[in-house]
């Protein structure tokens, strides 16, 4: 009895040991084995138990991220994306463990950029802060199980491809992510080109003025009826084009343009005019020529009328400064003259008390008055009047 629960006892340390083998521990086990021979275990069963132990060991794997989904993520600018790694650990890993998070350069040729890492209980940012920015651990203890990381407030500079690797010796892997923030649609602006008139034809429009391509445009109708057979629309362009408008089109139609991370969309009222007496505009466009050209000749007499009346007052104002011109003024004497009326004196002064006086010949006798004191009287010599020179000589 005692040597079956000796037996007993050697077995149940040898399989104990056995799977101490599974953590790394070869020694250990070779050590069971041996010791479970000496125990008076059956040769075979030890021959059994470590083809067992070997045949685990090849099926069970070291060190697995676990993490499924998507390889491309595509958000929109300003939102926020959790990038998935989970992992799980292998009983042959019993070194320390180590998660990093980096940027793969698309550049084979350079480095990977390090953002963040988890090191002996220790968190690491590293690199670009503008990358790390918002940038955190979704468990705040990532050796549990969960690597995944967190980035809020995504921004154009956030597209890229990142990659999680988990290591712990012996065990090592990796999963990889690409991530593309895109910008929403901005709301698109809907209008009419055409008059909008029946039996012509007529095309609606959307645009929006932002928005990471491709951007596709679709058209509905919201009321009136159902959609125009006859239209035909652009999911490129926007565009919504009806050859022969009619009352049966009229109604509100509904753009939207959308994209891979948001949609947006625009009303518009299409409506349906009856085109214009073609009469009446004929007479409206002949009378209206009629009285632009009576207006055009109104303006040319006025403007001939003014031309007159100022051409007439300028002719009578000319001749009244003709009528009212002093006489030219008279020539100065010249020295010839002098000279010549020194020369020829035809003028005698005489002096009467104590007045001097000259005389001109006009064929009469000059008698000073008063008393003459017993003086004679003079008689002047006639003057010559030069009719050359215009004054007596």
């Amino acid at each position: 009895m005692t040597g079956k629960m000796l037996s007993s006892h050697s077995s149940v340390e040898t399989q104990s040991r056995a799977f101490s083998y599974f953590n790394g521990k070869t020694t250990m086990f070779r050590k069971s084995c041996s010791r479970s021979r000496s125990a008076f275990l059956p040769p075979w069963l030890s021959v059994y138990l470590l083809c067992t132990a070997s045949l685990w060991s090849s099926g069970v794997r070291g060190m697995q991220v676990t993490s499924t989904g998507p390889q491309t993520i595509q958000k929109a600018e300003g939102e926020s994306v959790t990038l998935g790694c989970r992992y799980a650990q292998s009983p042959f890993d019993t070194g320390e463990l180590d998660i990093e998070w980096s940027v793969v350069s698309p550049d084979t040729t350079q480095k990977d950029q390090m953002l963040m890492s988890f090191t002996s209980g220790t968190r690491y940012i590293h690199g670009n802060h503008a990358l790390a920015k918002g940038l955190s651990f979704v468990d705040p203890d990532p050796s549990m199980g969960d690597a995944s990381i967190s980035i809020a407030l995504l921004s154009p500079a956030h597209s890229a491809t990142y990659q999680c690797k988990v290591k712990k010796s012996p065990g090592v892997d990796m999963r990889k992510v690409s991530l593309v923030v895109m910008a929403k649609p901005s709301v698109p602006k809907c209008w009419v080109e055409g008059g909008e008139l029946v039996g012509e034809a007529v095309s609606l429009h959307c645009k929006s003025a932002t928005g990471s391509t491709p951007l596709t445009h679709t058209w509905r109708r919201e009321s009136g009826g159902p959609f125009p057979a006859a239209a035909t629309q652009s999911s490129l362009t926007g565009e919504l084009k009806i050859s022969n408008h009619s009352q049966s089109f009229a109604g509100f139609y509904l753009c939207e343009v959308n994209n891979a991370v948001g949609a947006e969309h625009c009303r518009i009222n299409l409506k349906a005019n009856k085109p214009p007496n073609r009469a009446a505009m004929i007479v409206g466009t002949v009378v209206g020529s009629l009285l632009l050209i009576f207006i055009l000749l109104v303006f040319v007499g006025l403007l001939y009328w003014k031309l007159s009346s100022r051409h007439r007052f300028e002719k009578e104002f000319s001749n009244d400064i003709r009528e009212d011109a002093p006489p030219p003024e008279s020539r100065p004497v010249s020295r010839h003259t002098s000279r010549s009326a020194i020369q020829h004196p035809q003028v005698t002064y005489s002096q009467v008390g104590r007045t001097e006086g000259s005389s001109f010949n006009d064929g009469r006798t000059h008698t000073p008055s008063g008393n003459s004191h017993g003086h004679t009287p003079v008689k002047y010599t006639p003057v010559k009047y030069d009719s050359k020179y215009g004054y007596a000589v």
